[in-house]
């Protein structure tokens, strides 16, 4: 469906052009499309981006039910006051029953297994639906992100391929902040408190001064990634 001259052409076009423009060009060229977000500020304002250019698109929320209640706060206020399209997707286990399987915390214990449940799992199940999937990511969040492209092509498990979009992947934590205070967006309050990558509450911890942006997420465990943008396989 999608050529590597297709995808390399289309990812060097925006490299230069705005994430608006890069939504737009989505937007009006295809229909499957859905955003994953974690409402973090990033997505927040990529959110803020396709209300103008779609007002009825999808935003997908995996709830993993470990989320910090401000989190849960803001999708609340955000869907309520700007009516947005928002699917939740949850895990097919409850926290109870996942206990009993594997014991109580598995975060703790095998955080890998525990994302792979409560997050990876239910994007599957998500993109299922979609042929274009848009994310928050940038490449100064982390080594393991400093090579995305704009537009890229994903191999899933059962071998379909869907096309990823990465509007702000050219974007600092600065660009994020200063698109956040020039809209007047909501923002997760953690962030006050040096949290500057929110994910689930037991995993996550404030970054200490001169630590990397996603240092906070599952710290002394060895482990960048919840495995949502490593579980297909980059074309």
């Amino acid at each position: 469906m999608f050529t590597k001259e297709f995808v390399k052409e289309r990812s060097e076009h925006f490299e230069n052009l705005s994430a608006e423009e890069l939504l737009k060009w989505v937007y009006s060229n295809f229909k499957n499309v859905g955003f994953t977000s974690s409402f973090s500020a990033d997505d927040v304002s990529i959110i803020h981006m396709i209300k103008q250019i779609k007002s009825d698109a999808l935003i997908i929320f995996i709830d993993t039910d470990f989320h910090f209640p401000e989190t849960y706060e803001l999708v609340e206020k955000i869907k309520k006051e700007w009516d947005i399209n928002l699917r939740v997707i949850k895990p097919e286990i409850t926290v109870e029953e996942q206990n009993r399987l594997y014991g109580e915390n598995l975060y703790e214990k095998d955080p890998d297994k525990c994302c792979f449940i409560r997050k990876v799992q239910p994007l599957k199940r998500a993109l299922n639906d979609l042929d274009v999937w848009i994310t928050g990511m940038r490449r100064d969040q982390s080594p393991t992100r400093a090579n995305i492209g704009k537009v890229e092509t994903h191999r899933l498990p059962d071998g379909r391929v869907i096309l990823k979009i990465n509007p702000i992947a050219d974007w600092t934590r600065k660009d994020v902040w200063r698109y956040v205070e020039e809209n007047n967006l909501p923002y997760n309050p953690l962030y006050d408190r040096n949290y500057l990558s929110i994910g689930c509450a037991p995993c996550t911890r404030p970054v200490f001064e001169g630590e990397d942006e996603r240092a906070g997420r599952w710290a002394g465990k060895g482990k960048l990634e919840c495995g949502l943008h490593t579980f297909t396989e980059k074309e």
